[in-house]
């Protein structure tokens, strides 16, 4: 599990109040970082301290718009986001679990998804760029 899938993971599933707390707990998974690298992660992903605990918050839908959507046949969907985006968005992608797309691979403002089979390009590429665009006319 990746760093960031693992920060996710652990303020989803805990009440984390303090950096410390999620620094062991990541520690205790394999993932042994300084306080300062947490903290550039928890900034890139929407982690916010609220009421007390640590909680993702969804960018503003104006800064989800902020994308461009291209096809790559035969099997490739690429998104271009703004910078800090592309992995908070990869994982929203996941967690949607769309038919055709197999998982995703992001950068800092670029997002990649694989598709199986090629067939299934266009529908995959259609669902994201609803599912970005705040559409549901399914």
């Amino acid at each position: 599990m990746t760093l960031d899938a693992a920060i996710l993971k652990l303020i989803e599933e805990r009440e984390i109040t303090g950096q410390a707390a999620l620094l062991d707990l990541l520690k205790h998974a394999g993932h042994a970082l300084t306080q300062p690298t947490l903290s550039r992660h928890i900034k890139k992903l929407g982690i916010q301290k609220i009421t007390g605990r640590y909680q993702r918050v969804e960018p503003a839908a104006a800064e989800m718009q902020s994308f461009t959507l291209t096809p790559v046949p035969p099997n490739l969907v690429v998104i271009r986001t703004r910078p800090g985006y592309a992995q908070p968005l990869a994982v929203m992608l996941d967690q949607k679990q769309i038919a055709g797309a197999v998982g995703t691979l992001a950068g800092d403002d670029t997002v990649f998804i694989a598709v199986t089979p090629a067939a299934h390009l266009k529908a995959v590429a259609a669902a994201v760029e609803r599912l970005l665009s705040g559409r549901n006319d399914e």
